[in-house]
């Protein structure tokens, strides 16, 4: 197992401008074979899929590829895997698709801890909301906190795999396997997890699972991953003579052909490029490769929380046993607005607020405002590190 950092940052562009990028789970940095895949797929004949002209085949041909591309990424089935907009878009739709298979009465469990995204679309849904509560000492959201508030009424548990904003990673298989003795589905939200695991869908016991390639080095658009047994139950609003083929009926409108492209080339990078030496299938590429991620992130995540400790006036937020390298701040003296402005003056991008993960940031007890966020991505290393660390104590000093 080897991870070649540098030879890994040779293929972003963006990071010659000299900044050290913390914002990854707000979204990576893009590698040129992402950007090249994209322009390539611009740069051919492109029109509506279908075999007979070179354009419709080209189209056809992307879309298979990104459906093979996710599916090895995220043990899935290919004709599992839905397209959209963002995990927001495909959160909402789908919220609204179960809804209709649901009665008056019928309950929902969403948990402080996640994104709104995975909360928002299933509050509104019509279902009476159960929420689920982390403790707010430890970061932790465990299985006994999400069987109190199940019954026989609930139909759907909304959880995260690992909070954005705080990192903590839930026990997923636990709680699905809690959720399902209850007769509910599963939805899981996996945008931040996917960027920093590599995922089993089964393993993870959930029937849905959403993401976004965006934080993963590819383009920003939402993938949603089920199995096609469940999607064919399942009946969306379409336009009429728009196709009722699963995972087709869940994609409305043209796909961003580019953009899947782009998504099925992120997805070869992370198989060849985290860990050069893999060989194998695709998907055991992948695996050697995020073992090697996920060792590199333990080296810088130990660097930053050594450093972190040796400064006075900062409160770690980040506690939970289990967590991504995210770690979210706050200061006895100073806000985090005002850190966050320091540090960019000096090419370190930390940015601060709650990131959407509201319900997490007010249990908190930090208000709307949140705090400083610092997340790790592939291309990150110990210069980076550094500069974050010293960015702080000078910022400290003020």
């Amino acid at each position: 197992m080897t991870y070649d950092i540098a030879a890994l940052r040779s293929h972003f562009p963006a990071l010659a401008a000299g900044t050290a990028h913390f914002d990854g789970p707000g979204g990576t940095q893009t590698p040129e074979p992402v950007i090249r895949a994209i322009a390539d797929a611009l740069a051919q004949p492109l029109s509506n899929r279908g075999r007979i002209t070179l354009g419709e085949r080209n189209a056809e041909g992307i879309v298979s590829g990104a459906r093979r591309a996710m599916a090895d990424l995220l043990a899935a089935d290919p004709a599992g895997i839905v397209f959209g907009r963002s995990a927001t878009q495909l959160t909402y739709d789908f919220a609204r698709t179960l809804a209709r298979t649901w009665s008056p009465g019928d309950e929902v469990v969403v948990t402080r801890l996640d994104h709104d995204a995975n909360i928002r679309p299933w509050v509104q849904s019509g279902a009476t909301v159960r929420w689920a509560e982390f403790d707010p000492g430890t970061g932790e959201l465990t299985v006994d906190a999400i069987r109190a508030v199940l019954s026989g009424r609930t139909r759907l548990v909304a959880v995260t795999a690992a909070s954005n904003l705080i990192g903590t990673r839930p026990d997923i298989p636990a709680i699905a396997r809690a959720a399902h003795e209850a007769g509910a589905l599963v939805y899981v939200d996996g945008v931040h997890h996917a960027a920093h695991s590599l995922v089993d869908l089964e393993a993870l016991g959930a029937d849905f699972f959403v993401c976004s390639p965006y934080k993963f080095l590819g383009p920003h658009h939402g993938v949603l991953a089920a199995r096609p047994e469940l999607l064919e139950t399942l009946r969306p609003d379409k336009l009429l003579p728009s196709t009722d083929a699963v995972p087709e009926r869940f994609e409305l409108g043209t796909l961003p052909y580019e953009f899947l492209a782009g998504t099925a080339a992120a997805v070869d990078f992370l198989a060849e490029r985290l860990d050069a030496t893999a060989t194998g299938s695709r998907r055991e590429r992948l695996a050697a490769g995020f073992a090697a991620l996920e060792a590199h992130e333990h080296v810088l995540r130990a660097r930053i929380d050594e450093g972190l400790a040796a400064l006075d006036g900062v409160t770690v937020h980040s506690r939970a046993a289990d967590r991504t390298p995210t770690v979210l701040l706050t200061f006895e003296r100073h806000s985090t607005a005002d850190a966050y402005a320091f540090l960019a003056e000096r090419g370190v991008q930390a940015p601060a607020g709650s990131f959407y993960a509201v319900e997490a940031s007010r249990h908190l007890g930090l208000g709307d405002s949140g705090g400083l966020r610092v997340g790790l991505a592939p291309y990150n290393d110990l210069e980076d590190v550094d500069r974050l660390l010293t960015g702080l104590t000078d910022f400290l000093k003020g």
